[in-house]
């Protein structure tokens, strides 16, 4: 796992490295170059459309809640726009393939993001835990504007209610 001094404090303030991730629309995206707001959330791992876990999942502390944390940040996508952020992302290590079978089956209105290649991760030394053989993200949330992280939710208690807590930031400034 990587660990080291609170994520918020690490992270508030830096303009992001230009990293390109692929996205489930086959596009490159670099979010060090987006204009205005952008929220990206980030998941260790959603379940195949099948709903096998890997062995142990729910046991492993914060691993649990991607799917309601996906559909939290779908639910309140129009009101997230509407508060300003200008796009929403999602990202994990999962490949892009597999991504956009969750994108599409859980019916959400924007991309997510493939750090298959923890490009981004080793950039910005971005908590992990291994399971299943695979190295996956911790969960976490982060306001952007215009490439610089201005806010970062992490660890995040609730996943289903994640959208909603970057909601109220947008709003509210809290």
């Amino acid at each position: 796992m990587t660990t080291g001094c609170n994520l918020s404090q690490r992270l508030v303030g830096v303009r992001l490295p230009s990293v390109t991730l692929m996205a489930t629309d086959g596009s490159d995206i670099d979010l060090s170059v987006q204009t205005g707001c952008t929220v990206v959330y980030a998941y260790p791992r959603t379940s195949p459309a099948d709903g096998a876990a890997i062995p142990g999942w729910a046991e492993i502390p914060g691993a649990k809640g991607c799917t309601p944390q996906s559909c939290g940040y779908r639910d309140y996508h129009q009101q997230l726009n509407e508060a300003g952020a200008d796009r929403v992302f999602g990202l994990s290590t999962q490949d892009t393939e597999y991504q956009r079978e969750v994108r599409d089956r859980l019916h959400l209105p924007f991309e997510i993001l493939s750090d298959e290649n923890l490009k981004l991760q080793t950039a910005l030394s971005l908590p992990t835990f291994e399971a299943g053989g695979m190295i996956l993200l911790e969960r976490f949330a982060m306001v952007l504007r215009d490439g610089q992280v201005s806010r970062v939710f992490h660890p995040i208690a609730n996943p289903a209610g994640n959208a909603e807590t970057v909601l109220n930031y947008l709003t509210t400034g809290d």
